[in-house]
């Protein structure tokens, strides 16, 4: 797309790359190995901060993609990417690369999780998540920013509003967590989050017609949808199905049987 010459980041996927491996060395090895014997560090307020701020980005973006298509004429079916310079085309281009960044600051979720010594939920499920995300939106935002392709990125931008606000409850310290009883409807909304991407991806299959620029990029997000709908069934199943099938006498994951 000729409208993103010169922009941040977007004259090659280069870059993206080395900060997608650079985060994914420093989080699964080279960090926990400078903290095996360091203190964790006490971050709560620079997390409430970070938390409550992507809350506001969140937000923002939000209503950026609302009013560039999804509330202002787009049908939710066969939505074709706008080339034009139009000023609702370029607000589109907008969002579309401020989503693209805002993947590179939600790293800091991990890199928190290792500089307070959290390493049991830098699980593969997170990574991977966090490492996809920027890595196929260069593409996504080089290529097609706009149409269909982007309904995900609203659906992901309201639900880290609602994730985020948990997790900067979270931070607030243990005098709030009483506010914390949402938690597994939380997963409930990623959840949901998920099939909604892939219904609304999977219409490209039974359309007559339907001219959308990039046929590739709505296989990849339906991939996408899919694979993260059975990661997080699988994570529903572990936390909360199986957590709860554990023996009445277990105390601290020691129960009397073993």
């Amino acid at each position: 797309d000729p409208r993103l010459e010169g922009w941040p980041l977007m004259s090659s996927p280069f870059p993206t790359t080395f900060i997608i491996g650079t985060y994914i060395y420093f989080v699964t090895s080279l960090g926990p190995k400078l903290m095996e014997n360091k203190k964790p560090f006490e971050l709560r307020q620079i997390m409430a901060f970070y938390n409550f701020s992507v809350v506001i980005l969140s937000l923002y973006m939000t209503y950026e993609f609302l009013m560039s298509g999804w509330a202002t004429g787009y049908s939710f079916r066969c939505d074709i990417v706008d080339y034009s310079r139009s000023p609702t085309a370029l607000r589109m281009v907008r969002a579309c690369w401020l989503y693209f960044f805002s993947k590179f600051i939600e790293l800091l979720d991990t890199i928190f999780f290792v500089l307070r010594k959290k390493n049991n939920q830098v699980t593969f499920l997170h990574v991977f998540h966090h490492s996809i995300m920027p890595w196929t939106w260069w593409f996504g935002v080089k290529f097609a920013p706009g149409g269909l392709g982007t309904f995900h990125a609203l659906l992901n931008c309201i639900v880290h509003v609602i994730m985020y606000t948990y997790y900067g409850i979270c931070s607030l310290g243990p005098a709030y967590h009483k506010y914390l009883w949402w938690k597994k409807h939380m997963t409930t909304i990623q959840l949901v989050q998920f099939i909604l991407v892939t219904t609304h991806i999977g219409q490209i299959y039974i359309m007559d017609d339907c001219p959308y620029q990039y046929p590739i990029f709505m296989f990849i997000i339906w991939l996408y949808g899919s694979m993260f709908l059975v990661l997080f069934l699988h994570f529903w199943y572990h936390a909360y199905t199986k957590g709860q099938r554990l023996p009445k006498m277990t105390r601290n994951g020691i129960s009397k049987d073993q």
